[in-house]
């Protein structure tokens, strides 16, 4: 098992575990998506965390040294246009990765990051996570272009993260960038000491999870959804949202204790 997925009341963890450097494998890509499937369909759970085991990396990226199998013609084509023929088959490239980066999510995750976070381990960061926590030691990148593998931009949408030319400069260059760096163009909320990485992390998800969950769900898929919205259409979905939120916390019994938390006024 090297992708482990435990959860602590309303928060589940997400942790990496592959060796030192933790390069992800299209089996790790398979045992993520369905943890995060499980992570959104369980009612019990309202934040994630999303992390690497170890000091030396979060993910360096795609495994690239065990060697794939090899596809020709047809079945090349095939696999590439229909990945998941057969579930229960042996997951090869491209696999359930694809299927991750589709994925709608409206439960938010946290990421906690130590030591080198390159390649794909940077577009799930990116992708997966919501707010960020890094350790001093972190180190970020998108290296692709150097071996003639561009693309990596767009997989991870860094221009919805990052203002347009430290976007560009990091991926044009493909250089890492260290934690001080991330957190000054904000690809970071915080930067901590390493060994209080996870802790930063759950004290922060701790603090998300004392809102009921169907606020935490109207919230995430708001900010998501009206992200590709004019203001006019966001507007609306905004308010469609609240007001079915309202209807069903009432008819449900899940209101909010205005008195108990200090708020007059519902």
């Amino acid at each position: 098992m090297k992708l482990i997925y435990e959860t602590d009341g309303e928060i589940a963890t997400f942790t990496i575990e592959n060796g030192k450097v933790n390069p992800l494998t299209p089996e790790i890509h398979k045992q993520l998506h369905r943890a995060l499937q499980d992570f959104q369909r369980d009612r019990n759970l309202k934040v994630g965390i999303l992390t690497g085991a170890g000091d030396r990396a979060f993910s360096a990226g795609d495994d690239l040294k065990t060697p794939r199998k090899a596809l020709e013609g047809e079945d090349r084509v095939m696999r590439h246009y229909y990945p998941h023929i057969n579930e229960d088959e042996e997951p090869n490239y491209p696999g359930w990765e694809r299927e991750i980066l589709r994925m709608k999510r409206f439960k938010p995750i946290i990421g906690a990051v130590k030591g080198w976070c390159l390649g794909q381990g940077m577009i799930y960061l990116l992708h997966l996570t919501d707010m960020r926590i890094a350790g001093k030691s972190a180190k970020f990148g998108l290296p692709e272009i150097a071996y003639g593998m561009g693309g990596a931009a767009g997989m991870a949408r860094i221009y919805r993260h990052l203002p347009r030319a430290e976007a560009m400069k990091l991926v044009m260059t493909g250089d890492p960038i260290d934690a001080a760096e991330a957190l000054r163009i904000h690809l970071v909320n915080e930067v901590v000491d390493d060994q209080d990485v996870m802790a930063r992390a759950r004290a922060l998800a701790a603090r998300i999870a004392r809102h009921p969950l169907m606020a935490i769900r109207t919230e995430m898929e708001v900010f998501v959804r009206c992200e590709d919205l004019d203001s006019d259409n966001a507007y609306a979905l905004t308010d469609h949202m609240f007001r079915l939120q309202r209807v069903v916390s009432s008819t449900q019994n899940w209101e909010v204790d205005f008195k108990t938390k200090g708020v007059k006024g519902a």
